[in-house]
């Protein structure tokens, strides 16, 4: 037997996702974003990789983002530069908000999905001149301008997963989406034909004013969109809208 316990603490809150770019010695917020695992609505269910997601997130003020950034970002920066570990890229880290303060759950090297859906269409700079400037650590000359706009993601599903599931099924439906973004994951082209080749098959991503206005749209996208047994959740977003009129 182990000679070691190890007691965690339990975090009552609500998860986010906060996502950051460094070059090594700087670094940049990027948008925030909730995702939502469970296959079930109500988040019930077995996890998934992800079956929705919206930025930003209400509750991750500038109050709440001030606290991230001098409790876990600065550190974070810090102590890797302390460890001379030189690693520009992608820092995601999962929170939970507990009554307003932030809680480390997860580091990742990389962005996330479906949150990425979100973040990126957020994003009205060059992203692709922001990422080569951090080769030279230039990554502070670089302005960084966020889209007011919310952004609302819903994931289409092969059914039977996150278990067993049917590929080749003909997806139809894509060519009369024209208000929101079509992300491929598990597709492919056979025959001519767009079909499934995977678990988590399409991801439909909107941007509007507003939340309610964003899923609105990505539903009416989705509504368009169909194969032999698809599923997708009913219920993206619809807590942080109940936060909002709460």
């Amino acid at each position: 037997a182990s000679s070691k316990v190890v007691i965690e603490e339990f975090l009552h809150g609500i998860e986010l996702s906060v996502f950051v770019l460094t070059d090594g010695k700087h670094f940049k917020v990027l948008p925030e974003a909730k995702d939502y695992k469970r296959i079930g609505e109500n988040d019930t269910g077995p996890n998934t990789g992800g079956m929705g997601s919206v930025s930003p997130v209400p509750f991750a003020d500038k109050s709440f983002m001030k606290k991230v950034e001098k409790r876990i970002i600065k550190p974070t920066i810090e102590g890797l530069i302390d460890e001379k570990i030189d690693y520009r890229g992608f820092i995601f880290i999962g929170l939970m908000n507990v009554k307003g303060d932030p809680y480390v759950i997860e580091y990742n090297v990389r962005m996330g999905d479906p949150e990425t859906q979100v973040v990126i269409p957020r994003i009205e700079s060059d992203l692709v001149e922001i990422l080569a400037s951090l080769k030279d650590q230039r990554l502070h000359r670089k302005t960084l301008k966020i889209s007011n706009q919310v952004a609302s993601t819903v994931v289409m599903v092969a059914g039977g997963y996150p278990g067993s599931y049917a590929k080749g099924k003909e997806i139809n439906g894509l060519d009369e989406v024209g208000e929101s973004i079509v992300f491929h994951a598990g597709t492919k082209i056979e025959k001519d034909k767009v079909v499934t080749n995977g678990g988590r098959v399409i991801a439909v991503t909107s941007l509007s004013k507003d939340l309610k206005d964003a899923l609105e749209l990505s539903y009416r996208s989705v509504e368009k969109i169909n194969w032999e047994n698809f599923y997708y959740r009913k219920d993206i977003g619809q807590d942080i809208l109940a936060l909002n009129n709460s």
